[in-house]
């Protein structure tokens, strides 16, 4: 049975925003590579969305710290 996608490593949960960075060009220096097989560039394709998906949820969880209530009841970003 296939993994969820929400399902992560330790390792990938674990990650800095600044970390998945750096993997992520990593990837994209593996992908460019003349010597990469198709299995391998699938793999590394896979990986760096992986890491890309993880990028966008920090993102979204730091921007909706940014986010603060008000006296109003509403919304104020800073």
């Amino acid at each position: 049975m296939a993994k969820k996608k929400e399902e992560k490593t330790e390792k990938e949960q674990a990650l800095s925003l600044e970390e998945a960075f750096v993997q992520i060009e990593e990837v994209i220096g593996s992908l460019e590579t003349e010597d990469i097989t198709l299995e391998q560039s699938f793999a590394e394709y896979n990986r760096g969305m992986a890491l890309l998906a993880q990028c966008n949820e920090t993102i979204d969880r730091v921007e909706k710290k940014v986010l603060k209530i008000n006296e109003d009841g509403g919304l104020d970003e800073f």
